[in-house]
């Protein structure tokens, strides 16, 4: 099942192309391109993202390893005996991706980070209708936490939140700001939204 890898294929497929140069950044960096996150059950997380969150699944490849040499660790860190045994992308709305790996390890560790912890992340959907995601949410059984919550001050007012998570302990939130939030009027910087892909 494992699959030697000795050339560049498996690290232009991760790390993609370039394109316009921007002063002060990584050149050609122009946006987020997809979040990666590896999963204990491939097929529960494909069917939570799709069926659940509302993603579609765009593709599936590999498994990728290195029986013999240093690949692995030389091009992602990992154990040079981690074997990928396949990698999935999804596409979320009018968001960035999600790409979902299946790894096996001999140092492989379950980490189930809180939000609190050093390295401990979330994943973020924009909706149109936070209590109205809660109320899906609870029905499909998923564990959802307090909320929704309004903020009311500071420059973040104007959004509503709530916390909800996989079924393996992945943290993520469903989030609204339908008129905008406070910090935008007058800001240098407005943050994208998915609620207006255009711009």
């Amino acid at each position: 099942m494992k699959t030697i890898l000795r050339n560049t294929t498996f690290a232009a497929a991760i790390l993609g192309s370039a394109g316009m140069a921007v002063a002060g950044s990584i050149p050609g960096m122009r946006g987020h391109d997809h979040t990666g996150i590896t999963v204990p059950d491939m097929k529960q997380a494909v069917d939570f993202f799709t069926d659940v969150v509302g993603c579609k699944k765009a593709m599936s490849f590999g498994p990728f390893a290195d029986d013999k040499g240093s690949f692995m660790q030389d091009l992602l860190g990992v154990d040079p005996k981690a074997v990928i045994e396949e990698i999935t992308m999804v596409r979320c709305g009018y968001g960035s991706n999600i790409e979902l790996f299946k790894y096996t390890a001999p140092d492989q560790k379950d980490l189930q980070a809180r939000n609190s912890d050093i390295g401990g992340f979330h994943i973020a959907f924009y909706v149109d209708d936070v209590a109205a995601a809660k109320a899906y949410l609870d029905a499909k059984g998923v564990k959802t936490r307090l909320g929704p919550l309004p903020v009311k001050e500071g420059p973040a007012a104007g959004q509503t939140i709530l916390y909800f998570q996989a079924p393996w302990g992945l943290q993520l939130e469903a989030i609204s700001y339908p008129t905008g939030m406070a910090y935008e009027k007058g800001a240098e910087t407005v943050l994208w939204s998915p609620k207006n892909p255009e711009k």
